[in-house]
């Protein structure tokens, strides 16, 4: 009997022209930043401020290292023999990653050879969002949250990779530009970095090992970044392919992010109490996301628009991840078992009783819109979401108002050269 091969599920991202991806990228990286925007206020009101710090290191420690390696492997940076990349491995990984979104972290790198390096931030949206609260705010991200996840994410590349300061906050004098700047150097007689704990559990879920859409080579545009370092990555440059491919990477991140997340906080309080953080963590970043999606799509404020916006947006996706789709007659998304549930993803805090990521969503293209959500008749486990309008405007959810308290919530983009970087 002859074995059965199931191709990958076709990305969702695939049905945006190549125009659309290259702007919905970089928007989706910005978006997993935002993602502790949100989560950490909770953290802070539940565990306090040094607590927040070290779920943010235990976040990050154990995820990164995880999508780091993904998104070198789509796109044919990997170095040959795993933990045995450079300096210029390390920071492409940094320019596809939701911890340093371009422009709103603004890296810029040196690369002196291929084991010497540094990078300063000419603009550090994280810091901007931080600085008001204080310096011991500060510090918990500069010094207490940085030093270790800095490290962590290197150690994907290579573990014998240190990042060290130059100069960070608190600022001084006020207002010191760049606002950090920090070497890179691998060496072998440094101690190899190891993951913590929590990254084993992480490398068990789903998402870690998900297989999705291969590039299509053919496709017009690059379909790896196996070229020269680049001072700004040129999205536009990419194949549409590739671009989905980008997407469907990017959105993992956010659930490896988020599975990290859930795995620090679980060990901090009981399940309701992870479930009811998460939850805020989850309508915060929602609602800022659907807004800036809905402003980079152009999408109409209508149901039709609103009902694209869901099946686009990272909650839903990749779709090799979670198993939701537009219905036939395009009123509704339906959604339906798949790796996220098995992972306890973002998908999971949703059903027809508790609706409101999915309100937040709707409410970012018009107030007055609501979702009917209700277990599907076909006997499938899953719910269809369908998109209504409202006599009266919605509230704005305090999770989102918490989460546009961050600059990123208005963040704009400007064109950059993507200028290729040479050793000095």
């Amino acid at each position: 009997m002859g074995t059965t091969v199931t191709a990958p599920v076709p990305s969702r991202y695939a049905g945006l022209s190549r125009a659309e991806l290259a702007v919905v990228v970089p928007e989706l990286l910005l978006i997993g930043q935002l993602i502790d925007r949100s989560g950490m206020a909770w953290c802070i009101s539940a565990f306090g401020r040094e607590e927040m710090a070290q779920i943010a290191i235990e976040e990050w420690a154990a995820s990164s290292p995880i999508y780091t390696r993904r998104m070198q492997e789509a796109l044919g940076y990997a170095p040959e023999r795993p933990g045995t990349g450079d300096v210029v491995t390390i920071f492409k990984g940094l320019q596809l990653d939701i911890g340093a979104p371009p422009q709103f972290m603004d890296f810029r790198y040196t690369v002196h050879d291929r084991w010497n390096g540094e990078f300063h931030l000419d603009h550090c949206g994280a810091l901007m969002d931080v600085e008001p609260m204080g310096e011991e705010f500060v510090v918990s991200m500069c010094h207490d949250i940085e030093d270790p996840t800095f490290d962590a994410t290197a150690v994907a590349s290579n573990p014998r990779a240190q990042v060290r300061p130059i100069h960070r906050p608190p600022r001084v004098p006020a207002g010191r530009k760049p606002h950090c700047a920090w070497t890179v150097i691998i060496d072998e007689s440094h101690p190899p970095v190891e993951g913590i704990a929590a990254l084993a559990v992480v490398q068990r879920s789903r998402a870690a090992t998900l297989e999705l859409a291969p590039i299509d080579t053919e496709d017009d545009g690059l379909s790896d970044y196996t070229g020269p370092l680049l001072s700004d990555v040129d999205f536009g440059a990419f194949s549409g392919s590739a671009l989905a491919r980008i997407a469907d990477e990017v959105c993992l991140q956010m659930h490896l992010l988020d599975r990290a997340f859930t795995v620090a906080v679980s060990a901090r309080t009981d399940e309701a109490g992870t479930r009811r953080i998460r939850r805020k963590q989850l309508t915060g970043v929602a609602g800022i996301a659907a807004e800036r999606l809905a402003r980079a799509l152009d999408l109409p404020a209508t149901p039709d628009g609103a009902t694209r916006l869901l099946a686009l947006h990272p909650l839903l996706n990749p779709a090799a991840y979670v198993n939701a789709g537009i219905t036939a007659d395009a009123t509704a998304v339906e959604v339906r078992r798949g790796p996220a549930d098995e992972d306890g993803a973002w998908v999971s805090l949703v059903d027809p009783d508790d609706v409101g990521p999915l309100q937040a969503v709707v409410r970012a293209l018009d107030p007055h819109f609501d979702v009917e959500v209700s277990p599907l008749t076909d006997g499938t486990d899953g719910w269809r979401c369908t998109v209504v309008r409202r006599d009266e405007p919605a509230r704005e959810d305090d999770a989102v108002a918490v989460t546009r308290f961050s600059t990123g919530a208005g963040f704009a983009f400007e064109p950059r050269r993507s200028l290729p970087l040479t050793p000095v």
